[in-house]
């Protein structure tokens, strides 16, 4: 049974119930990066001098510091593809071996003996290899034209795309030959994809509906309302604890003067006790 459209507001939502949504208005052509391939990369890096290692970088010390007091943290993780290069596998189609160089770079916040707050930038240079990685060449060739586009012929529709989640696990306050530096210990995600662009057929209900009320900042409102409108907090944490008793297998259909029973008679004695009691236990 169709469900009536003039009841339903098209928009971005949670399908949180089944059948409650009208059939599409129409099947449209959309041109989009379709992964095909994804691997992760997991490090954990500290700073060591020499070549840099899966678990070491050189990278992770600072320069020279003026008189450091305090570290404050990491922020504003970023990181950047430099270059990549794919090999084929023979006897394996479509599968490459790919090495990828990129850079992660962030701020390091530290306070001087003079209370200032101060940064210092990090840029990590790092080169991964995936032995083997699929990441197929498109079969179709485009060609792109754009009034604000430099290159007319743009062939390549094999992307390979980083995403990082990034984090200072910590930093430490050195000092080396005088100097001081900071050393940072660097946590990292980063799930490297292969896209290529492709047309998916995919359902529709035409274009997304203009917002029926414009953007506009909310009213203040006054701190002791806000105040006396909150719910009343927590007064002690919960407790940490573990159930008495266990909990039965669902759906086991056995009471608990079922288990009794099992538990006071085992198997082996049951037919003795039926030729005491019979059909009374049955």
């Amino acid at each position: 049974m169709s469900i009536n459209f003039n009841n339903f507001t098209p928009r971005p939502g949670l399908v949180n119930k089944q059948g409650c949504l009208p059939d599409p208005s129409e099947l449209v052509c959309i041109e989009v990066p379709k992964v095909f391939d994804q691997c992760l990369i997991k490090r954990c890096l500290f700073y060591n001098e020499g070549p840099d290692t899966d678990t070491s970088d050189c990278e992770l010390r600072s320069n020279p510091l003026d008189e450091p007091k305090i570290f404050a943290g990491c922020r504003d993780f970023k990181i950047t593809l430099k270059s990549v290069e794919q090999i084929p596998i023979i006897g394996k189609t479509g599968f490459k071996k790919i090495i990828i160089c990129y850079v992660i770079s962030f701020y390091a916040d530290y306070i001087d003996c003079n209370a200032v707050n101060r940064c210092e930038l990090f840029e990590i240079n790092r080169k991964d290899i995936i032995g083997s990685f699929y990441c197929p060449d498109s079969l179709s060739k485009a060609s792109n034209s754009s009034v604000n586009s430099n290159n007319l012929n743009d062939c390549d529709t094999n992307i390979i795309k980083l995403e990082m989640v990034a984090e200072a696990l910590q930093g430490v306050l050195t000092e080396c030959n005088d100097r001081k530096y900071l050393d940072i210990t660097l946590g990292y995600y980063i799930i490297v994809k292969c896209q290529i662009v492709v047309q998916l057929l995919i359902p529709a209900y035409s274009y997304c509906p203009v917002p029926k009320e414009p953007c506009a900042p909310e009213p203040e409102e006054n701190l002791c309302d806000k105040f006396i409108k909150a719910p009343v907090p927590k007064f002690y944490p919960d407790q940490n604890l573990k159930p008495l008793f266990p909990d039965r297998a669902p759906g086991s259909g056995i009471d608990e003067e079922e288990e009794e029973y099992e538990d006071e008679y085992p198997e082996e004695y049951e037919d003795e006790y039926l030729e005491d009691n019979g059909e009374e236990y049955k």
